[in-house]
């Protein structure tokens, strides 16, 4: 059964598992202590931290390992702006951050966020320009955890070190496929996206950055991250970085060369479906694409039932129902979002059984929601088909229902007449702009009514 959600977790890579066994047995024992045991378990800690400054490109004693790649966050942003408290308390951050970066600087300080491009990339002029004298702190992803999009991380680390604001990049998603590039001041990641144990995440902090831990400090880690290093998992996370970093330029090549498939494939097999994210500057493993008028969660569930373990950003496979923040920023479609990421080893055959099985899947949900002739506007009726304006009631309709009544009816108004949709869902905010520019209507925009809200669309085809 494919496993297409490395993004996620990736599987445990066969090093980590053998450093693992191997560190269960050698570094059980306290390696603060000077007994022979303890000696023993520091000289494996040592090397472990050794091997991971190497991969990410910085000194031994500027790394810490921590409980996960989320606490290392959120140990960083708040850190690094209680070291700079004078200087003020504003985060700037690209708008789409890992929820955890969101939330430790929303908890940290003021958080300031810049826009991104329909890619994914973040706004480079505008990310400099929101680096004030009251800036405390900057934050950059090397890559985005669900498009792929790799980040300016290097030139924003020049426009952050002529303000004199230090940058902390999110280097989850990347490190496992080479170093962050850029005079950056703090990193930070987690090794269950590289194929180590969950459980260990590492905090880089360059020397010479200001930085103030919060909360009750231990002799631990430097004082950073208090608690016992649980060294077998550290041991398997550093000896899993070197391993995955010894494949990486194979099988970036190779993962690339399929990624390009499905990119190309996947519009061409299934009608009305969007490809988002950087095409170029993007991690070698990562695609995401999303389909008009399915339902996420119940494509999800089928392409479960047909061997397929992925993921999504869509809003309708959400508790809250609130779509996906990366894709609202970047203005893309939220409905039927599908995210692949591939692990090494995925062949072509994984890739083609795939490609083979998915279009009968987003029918088949297609036609469960009555979204057949949706794309044409069929079943206009002949006598309304002059008319200059229709209203859709949607209201109290989840995703992606309100798109599927707005395209069953567009083909019943003139060219240039307007179809008036009351939704209330929140995705509509999002899925009917894009539906619009997918289908090259005119958006003209959101209204409040006394039933709710409004979204307006003129015909223009």
């Amino acid at each position: 059964m494919p496993y297409f959600d490395t993004a996620s977790a990736a599987p445990l890579h066969p090093v980590a598992r053998q450093a693992l066994l191997a560190a269960l047995d050698e570094g059980w024992a306290d390696p603060a202590r000077l007994h022979r045991e303890g000696r023993r378990a520091r000289l494996l800690l040592d090397a472990a931290r050794q091997a991971a400054a190497e991969a990410v490109g910085c000194r031994p004693d500027e790394l810490v390992f921590t409980p996960s790649g989320t606490h290392a966050v959120h140990l960083g942003v708040t850190g690094a702006v209680a070291g700079r408290r004078r200087a003020g308390r504003r985060v700037t951050v690209s708008a789409v951050e890992h929820s955890s970066v969101l939330h430790a600087a929303e908890a940290a300080g003021d958080l300031i966020e810049v826009p991104v491009d329909r890619g994914g990339r973040v706004l480079l002029d505008a990310f400099a320009g929101a680096l004030t004298a009251d800036t405390a702190l900057a934050a950059l992803q090397s890559a985005n955890h669900e498009v792929g999009t790799e980040q300016p991380v290097a030139e924003a680390a020049v426009a952050c070190r002529a303000a004199g604001v230090p940058l902390l990049v999110d280097a989850a998603q990347s490190l496992g496929w080479g170093p962050v590039a850029g005079d950056w001041s703090l990193l930070t990641a987690s090794a269950h996206k590289w194929g180590g144990p969950s459980g260990v995440g590492l905090l880089a902090v360059r020397k010479g950055v200001r930085f103030a831990p919060r909360g009750p400090v231990d002799a631990r880690e430097s004082g950073r991250s208090p608690g016992f290093e649980n060294l077998p998992a550290i041991v398997a996370a550093a000896a899993s970085l070197r391993a995955v970093r010894a494949e990486a330029a194979t099988e970036a090549a190779r993962l690339r060369a399929l990624v390009d498939r499905i990119r190309a494939r996947v519009p061409a097999l299934v009608p009305d479906t969007e490809v988002v994210g950087d095409p170029e500057r993007r991690l070698p493993h990562l695609v995401t694409f999303s389909c008009l008028y399915v339902d996420g969660e119940t494509l999800l569930h089928e392409l479960d039932r047909a061997g397929f373990s992925v993921s999504s950003g869509s809003s309708c496979t959400s508790s809250t129902l609130t779509p996906s923040h990366v894709l609202t920023a970047m203005g893309v479609l939220s409905e039927g979002n599908i995210r692949l990421s591939l692990p090494p080893g995925t062949t072509a055959d994984d890739v083609d059984r795939f490609l083979s099985v998915l279009p009968g899947v987003v029918t088949e949900v297609r036609e469960r929601l009555g979204a057949t002739g949706a794309a044409t506007g069929a079943g206009a009726d002949p006598e309304e088909a002059d008319a200059a304006e229709l209203v859709v009631d949607a209201l109290g309709k989840l995703c992606p229902i309100p798109v599927i009544e707005l395209a069953k009816v567009i083909g019943r108004v003139r060219v240039g007449g307007v179809v008036r949709v009351l939704a209330d869902d929140e995705a509509a905010r999002l899925d009917i702009p894009a539906w619009c520019e997918m289908r090259s209507q005119e958006y003209l925009g959101e209204s409040s009514t006394p039933a709710g809200p409004s979204f307006t669309i003129r015909r223009t085809t």
